[in-house]
This record gives structure tokens, C-alpha cells and sequence, in this order.
């Protein structure tokens, strides 16, 4: 029963994109990686990006036999933002019946303090505390990070 409207009609957009508002994380995220080729050496397989925006540019065109043909034109653009990508560390993924399972993590020794507000939802009043137990036994027993390595070297699919 609709009360208030003298026609049906339907509804203008689409549901899918509700709620209309900023995002809360302006960064992109891989959505898919492409088949993995162990024949090949490892390798950066997908690049983070994400929409920043649009504009508009005006540019010429050159398609003979269309009567824009050495006309201008203005057409949409969309910006593409893509910020520089910095390799912390690596997981090892063993091939399971029921998919990847994640073997082990290894880290980088040195994590920048960029990278330790990503893990924080509110950096400014925290005691940073992120990744410092793992840097101890890092300098301490290097030995063991080297152990895992050759672990994912020895176990690992992907």
C-alpha cells in the first residue's frame, strides 16, 4: 500500500551504494591478484589505487569520418590516486583442500612510525607499543626471523 503517492513508480538508484557518505579509510585495497605463475621469480603482482575524484579535460578528436573529427571536445576524467607501496614483510600461504591458509608472517626489522599509526585508531594517546616485542627478538635472535624465512622457502605454495 503506498499512502502518499498518487502513482507507483520505481525507486531513482541505485541501494547498493547506500549510505552516500565519505569514506572513513581514503585507502584502496587489492580486490583480486591474478593467477599465481611459480615459474616465474616473486614478483609485485597488483598496485594499490584508489578514486580520488573527477574532473573534465578538452582534448581533440581524431576519429575520421565522425563530424567531431578535428573538433574539440569535453569529456570526464577520473583521477586515480596512487601512493607509493613499501614492502614490510612477507606470508607464507599453504595450499589447503579448502584454499590458502596462512603459514607464517615475517616482518621487516625497522617499521617506519607511518607505518605503526596504521595499526592505531588513535595514535596521539597510545603508549606505541606496536611491533616492539617483535623488534627485540629480531635484534636478539635474528636466527629465529632467518628460521622462518627458510620455513616459508621450504613449506610454502604462494
Amino acid at each position: 500500500i503506498m499512502s502518499h503517492r498518487k502513482f507507483e513508480r520505481p525507486r531513482h538508484g541505485s541501494l547498493q551504494y547506500l549510505p552516500k557518505k565519505r569514506t572513513k579509510h581514503h585507502r584502496g585495497r587489492i580486490r583480486s591478484f591474478p593467477k599465481d605463475d611459480a615459474s616465474q621469480a616473486p614478483h609485485l603482482t597488483a598496485f594499490m589505487g584508489f578514486k580520488a575524484g573527477m574532473s573534465h579535460v578538452v582534448r581533440e578528436i581524431e576519429r575520421p569520418g565522425s563530424k567531431l573529427h578535428k573538433k574539440e571536445a569535453v569529456e570526464a576524467v577520473t583521477v586515480l590516486e596512487a601512493p607509493p607501496m613499501v614492502v614490510v614483510g612477507i606470508v607464507g600461504y599453504v595450499a589447503t583442500p579448502n584454499g590458502l591458509r596462512t603459514l607464517t608472517t615475517v616482518w621487516a626489522n625497522h617499521l617506519s612510525d607511518d607505518l605503526k599509526r596504521r595499526f592505531y585508531k588513535n595514535w596521539y594517546s597510545s603508549k606505541k607499543k606496536a611491533f616492539t616485542k617483535y623488534a627485540k627478538k629480531a635484534a636478539e635472535k635474528p636466527q629465529e626471523i632467518e628460521a622462518e624465512v627458510e620455513r616459508i622457502k621450504k613449506y610454502c605454495q604462494v
